[in-house]
């Protein structure tokens, strides 16, 4: 019955995109994390969230600014967060929902205490009836399908947009779980910096982003792609228009120290797990989720440069979504999972 007068939701709280689920429902919204303002007299005025605020750039009388209220997986503008996360919830909840939200909502597995309650009187200010917290990989390792509550251990990657995550669960909880801030929107600024020094042109953000999802490979090697891209963009020096085009090859040189990064990451979570923690995961393989695992032959260059077996899901950008989703239908069985905001 409470069902009836109350949706419980799940959020996945990205640096690039926030999905929304809501329970009996499934996901109802999957956007980017954004924010339209426009400065008016000094006075800060915000127009739209999501894609329509990405759809109004450029579109509109006076000068819209496009502003990412997360960065590295939590939250640097407070208001522009809370006014995104209302939207969103306003959007998610059905007509017969009377009473506000329950949520349970994703933080990277390194946030600060500090980082933690921010993300949570966010949104209780949104309009959240009560709020939980759970880390981002344990979510993943969830979704991913790993039966977690195994005897043995299982461990997942999460590469999202502003953090990698780790999670190493058995017996239904977390022996390990850490973050590092590389992920999805370093690899951009990578591509973003290798243009700018090798071609000499300046692209932004969504254009490295779209020449990392057309063109873009892990491998160096023989069974890298071959497609090539054209891009257009401004040269440093003169300024004026100028097109290049670029191979699989340049990406892959320009994600270079990124991967490294993250595989070493890898390799020290690993090195750090217990004897028979280790055994597990070296027997078992490593499962890839997030944005960034859609990185065309990620997982085999992961596997050459950490030595064990890589397997990505077949909705890696769902992973974390859904797993929040199992874990507030079984809140019961699950509540050991949640942090402390």
């Amino acid at each position: 019955m409470a069902r009836v007068f109350s949706d419980d939701i799940a959020i996945d709280l990205g640096t690039a995109n926030t999905l929304v689920h809501v329970l009996g429902r499934g996901i109802v919204i999957d956007e980017p994390s954004v924010v339209a303002i426009q400065n008016r007299g000094g006075v800060r005025e915000m127009l739209a969230v999501g894609q329509r605020a990405r759809d109004m750039v450029g579109k509109t009388p006076e000068a819209t600014e496009l502003l990412r209220p997360m960065r590295d997986g939590v939250i640097a503008d407070f208001v522009a967060t809370e006014e995104m996360l209302r939207q969103f919830i306003r959007r998610a909840k059905s007509m017969l929902g009377f009473r506000r939200p329950r949520i349970l909502i994703c933080v990277p597995a390194g946030a600060t205490p500090v980082e933690r309650r921010a993300v949570y009187e966010t949104a209780v200010s949104a309009g959240a009836r009560r709020v939980f917290l759970i880390e981002e990989p344990v979510a993943a390792a969830i979704g991913a399908g790993l039966s977690i509550d195994d005897p043995v251990a299982h461990m997942v990657v999460d590469i999202g947009g502003g953090t990698t995550d780790i999670a190493v669960l058995a017996m239904g909880d977390v022996v390990q779980a850490r973050s590092f801030r590389c992920a999805g929107n370093a690899m951009d600024d990578a591509i973003s910096r290798y243009i700018r020094q090798e071609h000499g042109l300046i692209v932004g953000p969504a254009n490295a982003e779209r020449i990392k999802v057309q063109a873009g490979t892990a491998m160096r090697s023989a069974g890298a792609r071959t497609a090539e891209i054209r891009i257009r963009g401004r040269d440093r020096r003169t300024g004026s228009p100028k097109s290049v085009v670029l191979a699989p090859a340049d990406i892959a040189a320009a994600l270079e120290t990124s991967i490294a990064d993250i595989a070493d990451f890898i390799r020290r979570a690993i090195d750090d797990l217990p004897g028979d923690i280790r055994e597990d995961v070296e027997v078992r393989g490593i499962s890839l989720s997030g944005g960034g695992a859609m990185l065309h032959g990620l997982d085999r260059e992961m596997e050459r440069r950490v030595g064990l077996a890589f397997r990505v899901p077949a909705s890696p950008m769902h992973c974390v979504i859904e797993g929040t989703a199992r874990i507030l239908e079984t809140l019961g069985q699950r509540r050991h999972l949640l942090l402390e905001a």
